[in-house]
């Protein structure tokens, strides 16, 4: 196959895959906190609980810095596009292009608008204010998601577009069906959910923790530890069977639009009906045979079309520049669907623990649960391998080859911009990360929020009449 033996092409694609691989981390992180964020805020605000201001302060220092991360990531693709992909931009830009502006016009500019009072305003203007700036900037990361995916899942499943014969550029016909593609809907709430499941791990592993680690002294965790860990195992029992059954209706949709893919996800070379289940094997490419095939009668058909005697696709209907590599997006989908059932026994083993009274005092459970950290944003950058890798040979299916796309780009060129983003990628991120890990190594205590409950009277004086504080005991006078 041509696309796989350019080593310019497949630094390019290294290249872009690494900082997409990074960068999607942070947004994901980002719309799943900011949502959490405007819970916890809407919930104190409705029962008065500090302790819900306490979770609202200590998780938005986290969210300032994640959201800062995803940004400057963000804004390195963009210039890739132009630098290793121009062939790409100048066909499919008409679309794409205008897709990814309406993202900025829409959810960035709503995000920057609000983020200031949503850092910085809690003390500034009054409380439904600034929970409506919140709720802004949590709906600006969700607007984000809608245009990136949008475009994405064009490039998966085009449809509303002309080409032009004389430049091969695609243009705009419909928007409606440009914008919901046929990938569209299933790939953004899989998506969505995705970033909500991992988040709550992440909120969950925190809090188990602390857990242990009060058990450790000898003493009791906090309410907002304990608080926090009972949201997200909440959110973890009842969004992961959800992001089961949005992945079997992505899986349909992908098994009519792109039918090779599923086939190389599979490991299936010859179709047939009722079909086994390839639950383990070595997809050889060469000898186009999966190797130490480990079989499930039967499962193939019934989980790939609903019907025990459903026909499942092969790759050898297709011809071989067109199929993409079997030995990546095979172990990257099962390593997927094996952390999404993990993600949904713990969280059926928390409602279990719940019914019992013991979520916060079972060590086992929390330490499977901090354990878990890092389940939902693996599952969903292995989610994003066998989507990506998976529509190979393509940039748009089926109508540009990636080969076709990429810039003419010396091979030094594009080695020395490759180790120059990795040697620059590992010393910001890494210490962003780093700083990450140090603020959540810190307990969320009573009484996180900034204004003193006895002082806040008078501090709300002060900004109205500065005139008459003691600036020596800080009462009014």
């Amino acid at each position: 196959m041509q696309y796989a033996h350019d080593p310019a092409l497949l630094l390019a694609r290294f290249q872009f895959a690494f900082t997409v691989g990074v960068h999607i981390i942070f947004p994901a992180f980002s719309i799943g906190l900011a949502a959490y964020l405007a819970v916890l805020e809407g919930l104190w605000l409705k029962t008065g609980r500090p302790v819900f201001l306490d979770l609202y302060r200590y998780w938005i220092k986290v969210f300032s810095i994640v959201f800062g991360m995803g940004v400057v990531s963000g804004l390195v693709m963009s210039y890739e596009f132009g630098t290793n992909w121009s062939i790409f931009s100048k066909k499919a830009g008409p679309i794409t292009g205008v897709l990814l502006s309406y993202e900025v016009m829409t959810a960035f500019f709503l995000e920057a608008g609000f983020l200031g009072v949503m850092l910085f305003g809690m003390n500034k203007v009054g409380r439904k204010l600034h929970f409506a700036a919140t709720c802004c900037v949590s709906v600006g990361t969700l607007i984000s998601m809608t245009w990136i995916l949008s475009s994405n899942s064009w490039m998966q499943t085009p449809r509303g577009y002309t080409i032009d014969p004389a430049t091969g550029r695609f243009m705009p016909a419909d928007w409606l069906a440009i914008i919901f593609n046929p990938s569209f809907p299933f790939r953004l709430v899989h998506m969505g959910l995705a970033a909500f499941l991992s988040v709550a791990f992440i909120v969950g592993a925190t809090g188990a923790w602390h857990m242990l680690r009060a058990r450790k002294e000898g003493k009791a965790a906090s309410e907002p530890v304990r608080v926090m860990f009972s949201m997200a195992m909440w959110m973890a029992a009842v969004v992961a069977p959800l992001q089961i059954l949005a992945g079997d209706a992505h899986g349909l949709n992908t098994l009519k639009y792109q039918p090779v893919k599923i086939a190389a996800m599979e490991g299936d070379w010859v179709s047939e009906d009722h079909a086994p289940e390839l639950l383990f094997g070595i997809p050889n490419m060469k000898t186009e045979h999966t190797d130490y095939a480990i079989r499930l009668p039967l499962a193939g058909s019934l989980i790939l079309t609903h019907s025990l005697n459903g026909k499942v696709p092969g790759m050898k209907d297709f011809p071989r520049d067109q199929r993409p590599p079997s030995y990546v997006i095979f172990f990257s989908f099962r390593i997927m669907v094996a952390l999404g059932m993990l993600m949904m026994l713990v969280g059926l083993w928390s409602l279990w623990l719940r019914r019992n009274r013991t979520l916060f005092t079972n060590p086992v459970f929390h330490r499977v649960a901090l354990c878990m950290a890092p389940a939902g944003f693996l599952a969903l950058l292995c989610g994003w391998i066998t989507t990506e890798v998976g529509r190979q040979p393509w940039t748009v299916y089926g109508l540009l080859r990636t080969s076709d796309s990429v810039s003419p780009v010396a091979l030094s060129s594009m080695a020395f911009s490759m180790t120059a983003f990795v040697v620059v990628y590992v010393l910001v991120f890494g210490s962003g990360m780093g700083i990450l890990v140090r603020m959540l190594g810190r307990a969320p205590q009573e009484g996180e929020h900034d204004t003193p409950p006895d002082h806040a009277p008078d501090i709300l004086a002060a900004r109205m009449h500065p005139g008459v504080i003691d600036p020596s005991t800080g009462k009014g006078a």
